[in-house]
């Protein structure tokens, strides 16, 4: 690679700790000697010339003041009294040629990993641009005539011979500065020294965010907890946000609080927010959002998301870029108690820990390369009710920390694996290799077996839904969780594609939820949900034509992995040009997030809707037709919120009509072989049946209704299934 000097002339560079930046410059103004020739360890010299440049400069300021020592008689010695040292821990910085290097040392703070990281940034004119991080996980230690020596071999993200690394630190008194840290790179066989880089401490923490928050009327943010109210694993101290992530090594840098979007003349169920607003608000609303990677995060305190009160936080993501804004909902956490400021204090920091690229405790093997879950973490990303014993055992311990493998992410990770706008949710989340994770079981001594269904062969450009069955083999009974849907993270979906590439599907928004529980027995023997997984954060996953294969697993209460079968999905040719016109159009990049949030009225959408719409206008009587009908079909029947740039909240009532019409057709359609499965066609008739009833026609909804009834009892499905859809029938309109 090449580079530009400062001054506009080329040199060639292959890394910045090779050799071709070795040459020393002096490290302190009052230094008289400067190192012309690269030595066998440039550091000492280095130390020593520093040394000399003290000693020189108070004999120099002693002779200009005319100081001149008079001879002290012997008398008793005075005892010396060491004064304490400064403990070096935290973030330094050096400039050397095109290069600036950003230093972590985490060996003397609080909680010490005895780790050594660090960025690199290139510097290119008036450009500066990421290069590449390294970490040492394990250092060698030594303290000898008051220098601190760190020694280890690095692990890069660049190719590198020189992987050996030195660092040395003169140790200071309390009262003065931390010294420079001086970074010798060698080669990792010859031993031939690289680059040296002096580099001055800025910081204590080992990262800097800054986080912007927000709230809506009616909605008391949280601000601290006292961990001392009630019994816990850690020492009683005040937590808010930001002192958690102290904690953790990272300086929060809160950057706004107390912003409050006006929720007005807005009725249920308009007040609940769903995931299509709150991927718009990010994007409208945090102030500091650019769409690049960066430092920030945006944390939105509202009242309640569509999912219901079980839904304590979701962590969205920008088209794109992931990782940069949360919410949470205070209708499941809020509260004054010391248990609901706990929950609260637990779920802002959780949610957030999910920004900067960690898992939870017991998906770990989930990350890209894998590595092994945790279920007994006592960490800020566990789910209280998995940790062994239960949620009491786990706030009986719990010390309100990350766990040791989750802070060193933190604050070690290579850059753009914790960086928000960075790599996409899961990816560099771990150092593993790949994992074995659907290898089926040897032996399953639960009664519990998970089945996949879904049709055999899709039209290219289809929506590809699985349906995921929970049964139980036994007559006792057996309670088991049951969110099935694949975007709760209870239930991981791997994909087989037809060249061989094994996919994780990953949910474009991570919804974090608290467990709903049912029992299985002789009458309720399964239980039964679908889900829409043919778009993911790596874009569309059924994007080829062929055979594919789908295996799922599924995480019991106690940890057991009840793995699925094997189900074989064939995605077929085109055949005529209808069809590969509507499949360019479904394959536009922003319908899969219309999809995925069943609509939406962002603006930065519209190129989905457009395309949908003219799937609808142009190829009204083609298969692929009915998917554009019934996602739009759904966000017209329902309002939608849009936050201003202004801090105002605007409203998009429902268009009853335009939902009815587009609904309508689409369940008629699906009553057939081809279109909705049967689980997305009862949903399209619940939701139509509902939006008769709040526009005021209940005669209409319960057409629907009795319809829904009658045309799943003329199926050939399990009777248990359809009295679940007759009590569904019977409940649809309690809550509206």
């Amino acid at each position: 690679m090449s580079y530009y000097d400062h001054n506009g002339h080329s040199t060639m560079l292959t890394e910045p700790n090779g050799p071709a930046l070795s040459e020393v410059t002096p490290v302190s103004k009052k230094a008289k000697t400067v190192i012309k020739e690269t030595e066998t360890d440039d550091i000492d010299a280095l130390i020593a010339t520093m040394e000399i440049g003290e000693a020189t400069t108070e004999a120099i300021t002693e002779m200009e003041e005319g100081i001149t020592e008079v001879p002290i008689p012997a008398a008793i010695p005075t005892p010396i009294i060491p004064f304490p040292k400064n403990r070096v821990y935290g973030r330094y910085r050096a400039l050397l040629g095109a290069f600036e290097l950003e230093l972590r040392i985490d060996t003397d703070g609080p909680g010490p990993l005895q780790k050594v990281s660090g960025d690199y940034y290139q510097i290119i004119g008036q450009t500066k641009s990421y290069f590449g991080s390294f970490i040492v996980d394990s250092l060698t230690k030594n303290i000898a005539n008051g220098v601190i020596t760190l020694t280890g071999i690095a692990n890069t993200t660049w190719a590198t011979s020189f992987k050996k690394l030195k660092v040395s630190i003169k140790q200071s008194p309390i009262f003065q500065p931390l010294a420079p840290a001086l970074l010798q790179w060698f080669h990792a066989t010859t031993n031939a020294p690289g680059a040296l880089y002096v580099c001055n401490h800025i910081h204590r923490a080992f990262r800097t965010v800054r986080l912007e928050q927000d709230c809506t009327a009616g909605v008391t943010p949280f601000v601290s907890y006292n961990t001392g109210s009630l019994p816990s694993g850690g020492p009683a101290r005040i937590l808010s946000v930001t002192d958690a992530f102290k904690e953790a090594g990272v300086d929060m840098i809160n950057a706004g609080l107390g912003s409050v979007v006006p929720m007005v003349n807005i009725t249920p169920p308009a007040d609940r927010w769903s995931n299509a607003e709150l991927h718009r608000a990010m994007i409208q609303h945090f102030s500091l959002y650019r769409p690049v990677p960066q430092w920030n995060v945006w944390l939105l305190h509202a009242y309640e998301h569509e999912y219901g009160p079980g839904l304590y936080g979701i962590m969205f993501d920008q088209e794109g870029l992931q990782r940069q804004g949360c919410a949470v909902f205070y209708r499941g956490i809020g509260g004054l108690t010391a248990e609901q400021k706990r929950l609260q204090l637990y779920t802002c920091i959780h949610e957030l820990g999910h920004c900067f690229n960690l898992l939870h405790s017991f998906q770990k093997n989930l990350a890209i390369p894998p590595k092994p879950n945790i279920p007994n973490s006592l960490s800020w990303m566990n789910y209280p009710q998995f940790y062994p014993g239960g949620a009491a055992a786990f706030w009986s311990a719990f010390p309100f920390q990350f766990d040791a493998v989750e802070v060193a992410h933190i604050r070690h990770g290579f850059r753009n694996n914790v960086l928000m706008g960075g790599n996409p949710f899961r990816v560099g989340a771990s150092l593993e290799e790949t994992g074995n994770i659907f290898e089926d079981n040897i032996e399953n001594h639960t009664s519990l077996y998970m089945e996949l269904e879904a049709k055999k062969s899709y039209l290219l450009g289809e929506p590809v839904c699985l349906e995921t069955q929970l049964k139980t083999s036994s007559n006792l009974s057996t309670q088991v969780m049951s969110n099935l849907h694949a975007d709760f993270g209870f239930v991981t979906i791997g994909i087989k594609k037809p060249g061989g590439k094994i996919m994780i599907y990953k949910p474009v928004t991570e919804m974090c939820a608290e467990p709903t529980y049912t029992v299985l027995n002789a009458s309720n023997p399964a239980i039964y949900e679908s889900s829409y997984i043919g778009y993911s954060k790596e874009g569309f996953i059924f994007d080829e034509i062929g055979n594919y294969q789908v295996k799922a697993v599924y995480y019991h209460t106690d940890g057991s992995r009840i793995v699925s079968n094997t189900l074989n999905i064939r995605i077929k040719s085109p055949v005529t040009a209808q069809d590969d016109a509507a499949a360019e159009l479904l394959f536009e990049d922003q319908v899969g997030y219309l999809m995925s949030f069943m609509g939406s009225d962002a603006e930065y959408l519209q190129k989905g809707n457009d395309a949908l719409q003219l799937l609808v206008d142009k190829y009204r009587d083609h298969p692929l037709t009915i998917y554009a009908q019934f996602v739009r079909g759904v966000n017209a029947q329902r309002a939608f919120k849009t936050i201003t740039a202004d801090k105002k909240l605007y409203v998009r009532e429902a268009n009853y009509q335009s939902g009815e019409d587009m609904l309508r057709e689409a369940i008629e359609k699906s009553k057939g072989d081809k279109g909705l499965d049967n689980i997305s066609l009862n949903q399209a008739m619940q939701i139509l049946a509902k939006t008769y009833y709040r526009e005021g026609n209940k005669e209409a909804a319960n057409a629907v209704a009795g319809d829904m009834i009658n045309y799943f009892s003329s199926l050939p499905i399990k009777e248990h299934v359809k009295e679940k859809i007759r009590r569904q029938s019977a409940t649809l309109f309690t809550k509206e």
